[in-house]
Order: structure tokens, then sequence, then C-alpha cells
């Protein structure tokens, strides 16, 4: 399953991850971190170019070639669009995320958007009603891969797209308040591996 990087993380420092937009976090006795969202915080760019947010915490790695990103999340969807997420950026026009959201229509849903040339899409999958997830995005070359699944072996595939961008990309997990008033996600585990699948749609 590869190693949870986040027991790595001592004394409230987050090395060799690096924020962007900075936030409060604190770490889980079982060796988790849980990131807490201010409020109005957000990764989309609406596509009728109506708004464009780049402003939710973002703990990420660096990371060149092809990767397997998976991470177990909960959180507890005080307000519609809180989410716990995946994300891979080249920058503020290149970028995709997967999320366990609250949707807009009451349920709780694995979302996947996709940005390119600065406006995103946004893709409401499976409503999924039990208390946490696991989530995968997976690359081989400048394609990727997304999954869910209950166990972090088993995986169903949420989207299968290619994204323009460079070796080193940033990856990573995010925490997203876009119209509340704040709140926190639960990584209780999070792994990055260095490797390419054999088969990109089932995340194996």
């Amino acid at each position: 399953m590869g190693k949870n990087l986040l027991l790595d993380i001592k004394e409230q420092k987050v090395a060799p991850f690096n924020w962007k937009n900075q936030a409060d976090f604190t770490l889980l006795p079982e060796g988790g971190i849980r990131i807490f969202a201010p409020g109005k915080t957000d990764f989309f760019c609406n596509p009728d170019g109506t708004s464009v947010q780049h402003s939710a915490p973002y703990l990420y790695l660096n990371v060149t070639g092809d990767f397997v990103m998976k991470a177990h999340v909960c959180h507890p969807f005080k307000h519609k669009w809180d989410a716990a997420v995946l994300m891979v950026r080249e920058d503020a026009n290149r970028w995709a995320k997967l999320c366990f959201e609250g949707s807009d229509f009451g349920t709780q849903a694995v979302v996947s958007v996709v940005t390119n040339n600065g406006l995103s899409d946004d893709a409401n999958g499976v409503n999924y009603h039990w208390p946490s997830v696991w989530l995968q995005i997976v690359r081989k070359g400048n394609l990727f891969g997304m999954h869910y699944g209950p166990d972090g072996q088993t995986w169903n595939m949420v989207r299968y797209f290619t994204l323009d961008v460079p070796k080193t990309i940033k990856a990573g997990m995010v925490a997203q308040c876009p119209v509340g008033q704040g709140t926190y996600a639960d990584f209780m585990y999070f792994s990055m591996e260095n490797r390419s699948v054999d088969d990109i749609r089932a995340g194996i």
C-alpha cells in the first residue's frame, strides 16, 4: 500500500511537504493530520468565467514522473461543498482535484474537477454515505486516473483524463470550504509512490 508519509510529520512541522495558502493543522493521535479550512476557500475556476478561487489550504509534495497518490479521508460535512481533497497542480491554469464533498443536492459524493486553460469543469460522481472513503490519483505520463474505494486496495474509477503538464508537478491534500465559515478535513493516511500502474482505469 505504500508508506503513510503523515507519520513522518513531527513537532507541528510538515517537511518534506510544502504549503500553498498555509493554514492551521493538528496531528491526529493515530498518525494522520487535520487541516483547517478557513471560510470561503476553494480551488475552482467557474466555467462561466464569473469567479476564480485558488485560496484553499494545499499541503503538497513536488513529484516527478509517474506516481500513485492515495489518502483515507473524512470530514464533518458542515456546509455545502465542504470537502477533503486530493489535488494535482501545475499552476493556476492546469490542475485537477478529487473530492469527498458535500454536494448541492444534499448528498455526500465523490466529485472531480479538471481545469485546463484556466477554466474548470465540475462532475459529481457516486453518492457515498459512509463516514470515510479512500481516494486515489495515479499518473502515467500525461494520463491521469481518479479512483475511490472502501479499503485502499479495491478501486472504482471516477475519471480518466489527460493533462498537459510538465514532468514535475505538485500533488497533495486540500481542505476546502467554499461557502461556509470554516471547517476541517482529516487525512488519516497519505502515501505517494513513484511507480506506474499497469491499468490506469482500474487504478492498479
